[in-house]
């Protein structure tokens, strides 16, 4: 699944201050970062192409979400695709149309060696992941950008031990906290909060009422399944 073969490009698929259901975010306004800004209507529109998508694969396709949560799915990727171009500018790196262009085509390969024996599109799973079929292409560019500062990081070549590749794993995913930190990002509470383990919009915590019981800690909770709502750097 898209999942699984985005897994890297999600996880470094990789953001600010703490978020809370009572902080303040523009009007009109989804997230806001620094003088930055996704707007509802832009989120909208994104939501609409998934939509689309969906209602066209999904005979197909099996969705790794709720279909309720379609605008927390989208805005995560936005606010990963606002993180990493801010970490390209931060370190002066600009892929060209030739990186983008190799970086969907390891994406693709790497969907299609995920499902053996489907045939199964990549955009059928961009939207099976909450991705957009149109932010294909910034999604490349997200994995343009790691694998080129990956590069760097290691004087152009990248190491062949797992120990030098986790190391560089960990650099990356600081060196990107950072900026996210700097960005010092809000997002509307409308659609939730923000858990940065995976730059994911999780929903906001239900309001307990004043006289209601206190809630009992699930015995199946560990500290590992607990959102992180603030940067680990």
């Amino acid at each position: 699944m898209l999942r699984t073969s985005m897994k890297m490009a999600a996880a470094a698929l990789a953001a600010g201050a703490v978020l809370t259901a009572c902080g303040p975010v523009e009007l009109g306004a989804a997230a806001v970062m620094t003088s930055q800004r996704i707007s509802t209507s832009t989120l909208a529109a994104e939501v609409s192409n998934l939509n689309q998508g969906y209602l066209k694969y999904k005979g197909k396709i099996s969705l790794q979400y709720p279909v309720s949560q379609m605008p927390q799915q989208v805005l995560s990727w936005l606010v990963r695709f606002r993180v990493r171009d801010q970490l390209a500018a931060a370190r002066g790196i600009k892929v060209t149309p030739a990186q983008v262009q190799a970086a969907l085509t390891a994406i693709t390969s790497q969907a299609q060696s995920s499902t053996p024996g489907t045939k199964v599109s990549l955009t059928e799973l961009a939207v099976a992941n909450g991705l957009p079929p149109n932010l294909l292409t910034a999604l490349a560019q997200y994995q343009a950008i790691q694998s080129d500062l990956v590069s760097r990081m290691d004087g152009g070549t990248l190491p062949k031990s797992s120990a030098a590749l986790q190391a560089l794993s960990t650099q990356f995913a600081k060196d990107e906290c950072l900026v996210a930190k700097g960005l010092d990002i809000k997002i509307n509470p409308q659609f939730g909060r923000l858990d940065y383990s995976q730059y994911s919009i999780i929903p906001a915590p239900a309001v307990l009422s004043a006289t209601g019981p206190s809630p009992s800690p699930s015995p199946s909770a560990s500290p590992s399944a607990s959102p992180q709502l603030t940067p680990a750097c």
